[in-house]
């Protein structure tokens, strides 16, 4: 694990560059650095066999054990977990989802909407490029961050958001067709992401909260419906047959569990206070 440098690691919210909800969120983690007295971590995970590519920071002891439960987590569901170096010039890379969509025929590479978030893409290539043979982009004028798209099967739905535009979501779907795969698009009207309100959890299962309970797209599917006072853990993931729920969200977990599923509670709350879900911190394939 590479521990960068503190002051670095905070300058550049100091200037903006954190696009999560941008002065509120520089002003939060302003704080939480200014409080503790560790060293501030940054660091990427990679797994392999239902792999996970995730990331993650620390500014405290607090956040250091939060981290240790994701990785814990994700090995008790049977995956093997890398760490990988720190990118200090990059702190909204955390969210590692964002940077590229990974299916069972091919890798692309997103090109997000937050422009301070572009240059995390070249990094997270050079490191695909060692399991997959077809490496796809996505280039401008088309934006697109993979916490605006949702797998089920070979189908792939694709919000339409403030990152994710129409032109970079066509773009994923004629390179989705080019390997044999499909995708369609969901107008999003409230949430940062597609997946901050929904998770598929396979068999056709779907959790969905908000603006997506109605949404006509999705009456196909089984509905999980979470209650709006939870709805931060609409956010799930499906992991060889558990699911990995936020912690502190009893109705939603018993909904889930009610459904069949085992479940394993997560404390990401740290990662809450900015904008990020538990899938935003992975890339799974």
């Amino acid at each position: 694990m590479v521990l960068p440098n503190l002051t670095a690691f905070v300058s550049p919210l100091k200037k903006g560059r954190f696009h999560r909800r941008d002065a509120e969120n520089a002003e939060i983690l302003k704080i939480m650095f200014e409080k503790s007295k560790e060293m501030c971590a940054f660091f990427l995970l990679f797994g392999i066999s239902r792999s996970y590519f995730c990331s993650a920071y620390s500014a405290s002891p607090r956040c250091c054990s939060f981290f240790s439960g994701v990785i814990n987590a994700l090995k008790e569901c049977g995956l093997e977990v890398l760490v990988l170096g720190a990118d200090e010039h990059y702190p909204d890379s955390i969210f590692v989802e964002d940077v590229a969509l990974l299916t069972k025929n091919c890798a692309i590479i997103t090109n997000p909407g937050a422009p301070s978030r572009k240059g995390e893409t070249a990094e997270i290539k050079k490191i695909l490029s060692d399991y997959y043979a077809d490496i796809e982009e996505i280039h401008d004028p088309g934006m697109v961050e993979a916490g605006d798209i949702m797998m089920v099967g070979s189908h792939f739905y694709i919000g339409l958001s403030e990152r994710t535009n129409a032109k970079g979501a066509q773009q994923v779907i004629d390179i989705l067709k080019k390997h044999e795969m499909s995708g369609s698009v969901i107008k999003l009207e409230k949430v940062l992401h597609l997946k901050t309100g929904l998770a598929y959890l396979e068999k056709n299962n779907l959790v969905a909260c908000g603006e997506f309970l109605s949404e006509d797209e999705f009456q196909k599917f089984n509905i999980l419906a979470i209650d709006d006072d939870e709805s931060y853990a609409a956010n799930c993931i499906w992991v060889n047959g558990r699911v990995l729920i936020p912690k502190g969200h009893p109705k939603a977990q018993d909904t889930i569990e009610s459904a069949g599923y085992s479940t394993l509670e997560v404390d990401v709350s740290e990662f809450q206070k900015l904008d990020g879900g538990l899938s935003c911190l992975s890339l799974r394939f």
